[in-house]
């Protein structure tokens, strides 16, 4: 495939997030053949929107000419359609999480290693510009070792929509560990440039979603039942990795404190500040140069998409017909294995120590 031919991608699951995926997409001026889901209004209305056929079975979409599908399905529907992709010779784009279960997660994986094409998981915060600054400081040895990793994704309340598919275990796999959550610890395992997981202790609550004087000011979703509320809405853990390299994480759709976005990277000569909301970056450094003095470096990067960057890295690898080194399965199933860890923890009130894979 030349640099200029567009690649031509399919999409199933046609809901906010596939949307979302589309219309960057479209900008990009890759083209977009058609999509699936189950909703036939929402075959319609994406149909409609950009001017694509739609179909009613993912086994049509994938015998249609297309070179890669994304998938932004609920979590628990991952492994069916990934699979079948990958299958069927595709190169995938998979939202996060991996999956709504480790053993799921493990399956999606053990195709992809098998398969003619790859899979890409959707942790897009990666492709944010400060923190490729970070990672570029990382490599250029700035901050020394990174020892420590903080990684706060804190609402005040924010529970996307009791009822959904998000606060029903079986479909979702969780609550905000698994939603947002999975971002934290994807993001904090890329600043050490994941190490082997050695040991994960945490705790994982449920306060707030099925309270019926849960009081909210806006929610992402429709609140239409509290009592479908069987998933966690906050979480607090600590990730141990070889090397002495460590994560504390806070992770949380609902708590009466300020919501936070922010992770901070200690390492032995230098620092940083990362907060997500803004995209504002502050490096911290020490130094004897003069007299002993503090130095706090406001960095400022330019704004751009990071799921449109995160794209590209797609739609580039698809062209060359090499997977991507961003994003890899294997590092996906890391991240899984630490939801579950943190899960398990919680459930048996001890450490989980992981074996090295």
């Amino acid at each position: 495939m030349s640099a200029s031919e567009p690649v031509r991608v399919g999409f199933v699951g046609l809901g906010n997030i596939g949307h979302y995926h589309a219309d960057r997409i479209t900008d990009l001026r890759h083209e977009i053949v058609g999509g699936v889901d189950i909703n036939p209004d929402a075959r319609a209305r994406f149909a409609e929107k950009y001017d694509t056929r739609s179909f009613e079975s993912y086994e049509e979409l994938y015998e249609s000419d297309i070179d890669a599908v994304i998938v932004t399905t609920p979590n628990k529907f991952h492994e069916e359609y990934a699979i079948s992709a990958l299958d069927a010779g595709l190169d995938v784009l998979l939202e996060k999480p991996l999956a709504h279960t480790l053993e799921s997660a493990e399956r999606i994986a053990e195709a992809a290693r098998n398969a003619e094409g790859f899979c890409m998981v959707g942790f897009h915060n990666r492709f944010r510009n400060p923190v490729e600054v970070i990672k570029g400081y990382q490599d250029e040895g700035r901050f020394g070792k990174t020892r420590h990793v903080e990684a706060n994704y804190i609402r005040r309340r924010g529970i996307p929509g009791r009822g959904s598919w998000f606060t029903n275990r079986d479909v979702a796999g969780g609550g905000a560990l698994i939603d947002i959550g999975v971002h934290a610890i994807d993001l904090a395992l890329h600043l050490h440039d994941f190490p082997d997981v050695k040991e994960v202790s945490g705790e994982v609550r449920s306060q707030f979603g099925d309270r019926d004087d849960y009081t909210y000011l806006e929610m992402w979703g429709d609140d239409t039942d509290s009592g479908a509320f069987t998933v966690d809405d906050s979480v607090t853990a600590f990730i141990r990795c070889e090397g002495g390299k460590t994560i504390s994480l806070e992770v949380a759709w609902a708590a009466n404190r300020s919501s936070s976005e922010e992770y901070f990277v200690r390492g032995t000569d230098a620092g940083a500040s990362f907060d997500k909301h803004d995209d504002s970056l502050t490096i911290y450094e020490t130094s004897m140069v003069g007299a002993d003095h503090f130095s706090d470096s406001h960095v400022k990067t330019r704004q751009e998409d990071a799921h449109k960057a995160e794209q590209r890295v797609f739609f580039e690898a698809v062209r060359d017909g090499v997977a991507p080194k961003m994003n890899t399965i294997e590092q996906a199933l890391t991240v899984q294995r630490v939801i579950d860890a943190i899960y398990r923890s919680s459930q048996d009130e001890q450490a989980v120590q992981l074996s090295r894979e």
